[in-house]
């Protein structure tokens, strides 16, 4: 059991998955949680054959491999349910109940137990068990059709939007919010995190602009959307890129001083002439290369920097600094986050092995060594070979 972080002393069950699940027990396990993974033999979880020793989204895990046609197996989640927390899963509805392992009979051994549930669609509704991805749920909250220029199509924003931020974000929101609920009542309950909900939140302060008049439906016309000219991204002389935010007009003042700009010949309020403005800077900022350029820009407020590939964001000197990205295991990867005075997460061991765990969680559960033996002879667990 791990002491250190702000979640130490609490248990989760992991039942494996792709997209916000793994991403949600990462963080849980970053900070502090001891999560176990249940990984289903026979079945890859990714649709795309990875190394689960890389796996970044895996660190801090112990995994146990079922096969969760056997009864035993099934049994086997339960007895973990009566020591965990929270369990959390990321079926399409109605999986987890065939399987035996639904909200019911797990609260019935844990009443205690928190059941976070992760769909794309939600537990209800007429697409509740219709196959989708993050793009299809972002594009149903409205969220997608807000992002991408003028004229063009709406941009896939990698699975930033729905996965993690609407996604995982919200099943961990909900799972924190029932354990405090269970520490106080004594009494768990399901929660019911889709992407489509989490992602229509994002939309909350533009559809209030828009209910005032100050935002309109158009993409790529507005303040935050690539429509004004001084908060997007420009190419650089040497094909790289600058990110441009001088939003406030005090902001916007330094970026022109630092420019060299008249303020009289570039209003930031008049959006008639953000298209002939952006042009123009499009055009200024060609002429030198993104070095060059930060040089200009460093220490000021103007709201630049650098746009950097993710081989790069770990060597800028502000991340070195602050430790945003570490290496550890032969991996350079995010740090944990958010940071903590008293009880800071760490990450303490590197992705597992799938089953690398399983005998020694059994044998935690009471199993003996002649009942874990059987059930890895039968296939009902599975292990590496060195671990078995």
């Amino acid at each position: 059991m791990n002491d250190i972080g702000p979640l130490a002393g609490i248990t989760v069950i992991e039942m494996a998955a792709i997209g916000p699940v793994p991403f949600a027990a990462m963080v849980l396990a970053d900070l502090g949680a001891d999560v176990i993974r249940v990984d289903r033999l026979g079945q890859p979880t990714a649709s795309f054959p990875i190394d689960p020793t890389k796996d970044v989204l895996s660190r801090n895990r112990r995994s146990i491999a079922l096969d969760l046609k056997h009864p035993e197996a099934r049994e086997a989640v339960l007895e973990l349910c009566n020591g965990a927390s929270a369990l959390i899963e990321g079926f399409r509805p109605g999986v987890m109940e065939r399987l035996g392992l639904g909200p019911e009979p797990c609260l019935r051994r844990n009443p205690a137990l928190v059941y976070g549930r992760m769909t794309g669609w939600g537990q209800t509704g007429p697409l509740a068990t219709t196959a989708g991805h993050d793009l299809n749920f972002i594009a149903l909250s409205g969220c997608l059709a807000a992002i991408g220029r003028s004229s063009e199509p709406p941009v896939p924003p990698l699975n930033f939007v729905g996965d993690y931020g609407g996604g995982a974000m919200s099943l961990l929101a909900g799972v924190l919010a029932a354990l405090l609920s269970a520490q106080r009542t004594g009494r768990g309950q399901v929660v019911d995190a889709a992407i489509v909900d989490g992602s229509a939140l994002f939309l909350s302060a533009f559809m209030g602009l828009r209910q005032m008049g100050f935002w309109r439906t158009e993409r790529g016309t507005n303040l935050l959307d690539s429509g004004a000219y001084f908060y997007d991204c420009y190419a650089t002389r040497d094909g790289r890129y600058l990110a441009v935010g001088a939003l406030e007009p005090k902001f916007f003042a330094e970026f022109l001083v630092r420019l060299g700009l008249d303020p009289a010949e570039w209003p930031q309020d008049a959006a008639e002439h953000w298209p002939r403005l952006r042009i123009e800077l499009t055009r200024i900022i060609r002429q030198r290369d993104q070095a060059q350029w930060m040089e200009v820009f460093e220490g000021s407020d103007a709201c630049v920097a650098p746009i950097l590939s993710m081989e790069e964001a770990p060597a800028h000197p502000h991340n070195r600094a602050r430790g945003v990205f570490v290496e550890q295991f032969g991996m350079v990867q995010p740090a944990p986050a958010p940071r903590f005075s008293a009880t800071p997460g760490a990450i303490r061991s590197p992705p597992p092995r799938i089953g690398q765990h399983t005998r020694q969680i059994l044998l935690d559960q009471g199993y003996s060594n002649p009942t874990v033996d059987e059930l890895l002879r039968t296939g009902v667990a599975g292990a590496p070979a060195d671990e078995a």
